[in-house]
């Protein structure tokens, strides 16, 4: 079976994501909601994977890495210049990523694979028909940053939040957001 993926970011009005290796707001109920989201299986015997660059993993703050209750597989170039905990997979590409999950035991026991990011990491997710849907809480204000989300390709159409995806505005600490949901017209079931 080929395992296809979402992804899932939170992106501010001028398309930021992240500045000095962590998030540009402080929003819980947007982190409770990302937390959520990634961890939910249907079948409980299963957990959900997230992927993600090194620069990522290493901006999740210390006491919270690697992220509970889903299998951890850091991208980077330079695994040798890292320490990771063993239970954290370390791939150097997206590709052997998911070649990894289509062909081993860590992928039989999958439900969902979640990219978490970061920018470039995101980018090749998104061309890839393997990408399902992007999950995109939608900051409606403008943040520093120094990091940021690359444009839809124009195979993404809005689509329908999931019943458990509130579809009104949210507004936490004055800030107000919306969750939006794309799904990829080119990914093959």
């Amino acid at each position: 079976m080929v395992m296809k993926f979402n992804c899932i970011v939170a992106v501010c009005e001028n398309r930021g994501i992240g500045i000095n290796g962590d998030l540009p707001w402080k929003l819980k109920h947007e982190l409770r909601y990302f937390s959520r989201m990634t961890k939910k299986v249907l079948d409980s015997s299963k957990r959900n994977a997230v992927i993600m660059g090194r620069k990522t993993y290493f901006g999740v703050p210390e006491t919270k890495r690697p992220l509970s209750d889903r299998l951890n597989i850091v991208l980077t170039r330079n695994p040798a210049d890292h320490m990771f905990p063993p239970e954290v997979i370390v791939c150097g590409s997206l590709q052997e990523a998911i070649r990894k999950l289509d062909s081993t035991d860590h992928g039989a026991n999958i439900e969902n694979v979640w990219i978490v990011g970061g920018s470039s990491v995101y980018k090749e997710a998104m061309e890839s028909d393997r990408c399902h849907r992007v999950y995109l809480t939608e900051i409606k204000q403008s943040f520093e940053c120094d990091a940021y989300f690359p444009t839809l390709p124009e195979s993404y159409l809005s689509v329908a939040n999931e019943a458990d995806v509130p579809d009104e505005v949210q507004e936490e600490n004055g800030i107000q957001y919306e969750y939006k949901t794309y799904e990829n017209q080119r990914c093959k079931s």
